[in-house]
């Protein structure tokens, strides 16, 4: 299809490598109703709706805006032939594809095609689809890190060493790039109440300044000012959390990212030359573009491989519903810290990054065998950076286990010591991370350890949590450890 063809850009295709050219003509649709059905975080909703509008004036007569009530509306009125982007989720797929004047082309804004995922996976035969392996051909067929054929440094992967608690005084670094907000944002937030006010809209969380890239002149400035600042930390420190700085040496390029504003290759190759030039060591180079051209990319493409049905996989029977609290992120209802910190972040501003989520957030939820499907909906809803196509792998499959293995080949959850050994949250609270039973035990030891007596025979298949088992056949206290596990019920820990 010639560039002639309207581009039409969904809402996380925003970025100009979505386009065949610098005059390429342009559909932006405005759909009220995907807020409508859905009770989204509002600083989700404003950060969208702020960058569609920041993209649609920055287009000017190239664009056609459509704001209306639903995607089939503006297509009626677009009158035209369409080109689009593959979407990023299977229903979109689903409904890009019965309309007869929209010629679907390939997915942009990854570093790995399909073709490409698909003849890797071909190769593996009945071997397992290993991200670590998948990350490696990457780096081999990108050329990134690279001396020769054998990676910089010669080694591949640095994980092992980049579990560090944080560190004593904090990293004594510049803040992260925050936005100054502007004439759209102040529309956006009108407009917003307003949807509110009458009714037709509700929302979770709260109301905050933006905090994340609306352009991609933004989100080159919040990428310049990570490496240049947090991105020598990230390596030794990625996994820790701290109640002092939630951002750590964290990114918080994943919404510019999932907005299509950045094309995450410029990332790579920003954190690489970091490297080269003596900037940044090879350890938190290789941490940060292994997030980009490994998970990332790995999630992306086993969205697809895995089909619309993997997100119903629940192989560990978890039934519970989310309890209210949890649900409409009421941190002050919780007595927890790292819980309710985790809560107050996600609250405050849509998001948290990956170790609060999968080892605070997924670890409090697997162990209460929340419903999967029901999690993984609220991280897609309550997260700034939450997509079908991010959430459903990453909770159904690396957070929560429901898929049996297919993603991860052990459950993530962990006792308190984790938590313990690396945050600061445990000094300053009520529980004890090494108490499992009595008024001062903490759920997460608890949870841990009646997990694994719910999930004994699963676990103790398994090579990687057999010890565990044995650990808790051990416990001449579990039916106590389980009781009070099951007394706390929905009430906040």
């Amino acid at each position: 299809m010639g560039t002639g063809h309207r581009r039409w850009l969904f809402a996380d295709q925003l970025g100009d490598h979505f386009l065949d050219d610098d005059d390429q003509p342009v559909l932006l649709v405005e759909a009220r109703s995907v807020l409508e059905r859905r009770r989204f975080h509002r600083q989700k909703a404003h950060l969208v709706l702020s960058a569609l509008r920041h993209r649609a004036a920055e287009l000017g007569d190239r664009v056609i805006f459509a704001r209306t009530r639903t995607y089939g509306e503006a297509l009626d009125a677009a009158g035209e032939p369409l080109t689009v982007c593959h979407p990023t989720s299977h229903a979109a797929a689903a409904f890009v594809s019965g309309r007869a004047r929209v010629t679907v082309l390939p997915a942009r804004g990854f570093t790995t095609t399909r073709e490409d995922f698909a003849a890797w996976a071909e190769g593996r035969g009945d071997r397992r689809l290993l991200m670590e392996d998948f990350y490696r051909d990457a780096r081999r067929r990108l050329g990134v890190l690279m001396d020769g054929d054998e990676p910089a440094g010669g080694r591949w992967n640095f994980d092992a060493d980049n579990r560090e608690p944080p560190p004593r005084g904090g990293f004594g670094v510049p803040g992260p790039w925050r936005p100054d907000e502007d004439e759209i944002d102040e529309e956006v937030r009108r407009d917003l109440d307003r949807w509110e006010r009458d009714g037709v809209v509700a929302f979770v969380g709260r109301d905050g300044p933006r905090s994340f890239p609306a352009t991609r002149a933004e989100a080159a400035e919040a990428l310049a000012r990570f490496v240049a600042h947090r991105l020598p930390c990230f390596g030794p420190y990625q996994d820790a959390m701290s109640s002092d700085d939630p951002v750590m040496a964290h990114s918080l390029l994943s919404p510019a990212l999932n907005l299509g504003l950045l094309d995450p290759m410029d990332c790579v190759r920003e954190a690489e030359r970091a490297y080269q030039e003596g900037r940044v060591p090879l350890r938190s180079a290789e941490g940060y573009i292994r997030q980009l051209i490994g998970w990332r990319d790995y999630i992306w493409h086993l969205y697809w491989h895995l089909g619309p049905g993997y997100r119903r996989e629940n192989r560990l029977s978890a039934h519970t519903a989310l309890p209210e609290w949890f649900a409409e992120l009421d941190a002050d209802a919780v007595e927890a810290r790292c819980l309710s910190w985790a809560l107050g972040q996600v609250r405050d501003h849509g998001f948290a990054h990956h170790i609060v989520r999968l080892m605070v957030l997924g670890n409090y939820a697997i162990q209460r065998a929340f419903e999967p499907g029901l999690l993984t909906d609220w991280f897609h809803r309550c997260f700034v950076d939450g997509y079908d196509w991010v959430m459903t792998p990453n909770v159904v499959g690396m957070s929560q286990h429901a898929d049996g293995g297919v993603l991860a080949t052990k459950p993530y959850t962990s006792a308190g010591a984790y938590i313990n050994r690396m945050s600061d949250f445990c000094h300053a609270c009520r529980y004890r991370p090494d108490r499992r039973t009595g008024a001062d035990a903490c759920p997460f030891t608890t949870g841990y350890w009646s997990f694994v007596a719910r999930n004994e025979e699963l676990l103790a298949a398994n090579p990687r949590t057999a010890r565990s088992v044995y650990g808790m056949r051990r416990l001449a206290d579990i039916d106590e450890v389980r009781a009070i596990e099951a007394d706390r019920g929905d009430t906040p820990p």
